[in-house]
């Protein structure tokens, strides 16, 4: 006898995969994804050679969709976590907010040395 599914538990991909194998993005995940201990500076210049690389990619959209749906870490479809999370899609983790703290101030330090 099968058992109800609290669909409220399930958790995975959520919508089509395809597009990650064409991704501009492949094979550059450390660009898109933080090392461990990463400096708030070191983020936003990680995350800035990212959004190059999306920008001119074909699954942008698709990207975007998926790291919504899923809310996914990383920089996904254009979008920090941090950005996600301000569209409403904060990622599954309680330190977003202490993060996007510290990328606030190193942007803002980054701008003033400029």
């Amino acid at each position: 006898m099968l058992e109800a599914i609290d669909t409220e538990l399930i958790t995975g991909p959520v919508g089509a995969t395809g597009w990650m194998q064409t991704a501009s993005c492949a094979g550059h995940s450390d660009l898109f994804f933080a090392p461990f201990a990463e400096r708030p500076e070191a983020r936003v210049r990680r995350e800035a050679a990212a959004a190059v690389i999306c920008d001119n990619c074909n699954s942008l959209g698709d990207c975007r969709v998926y790291a919504r749906a899923n809310r996914e870490l990383g920089f996904w479809g254009g979008e920090s976590e941090s950005e996600r999370a301000d569209a409403g899609f904060p990622p599954t983790t309680p330190i977003i907010g202490r993060k996007r703290v510290a990328e606030e101030r190193a942007r803002n330090a980054m701008a003033t040395a400029s």
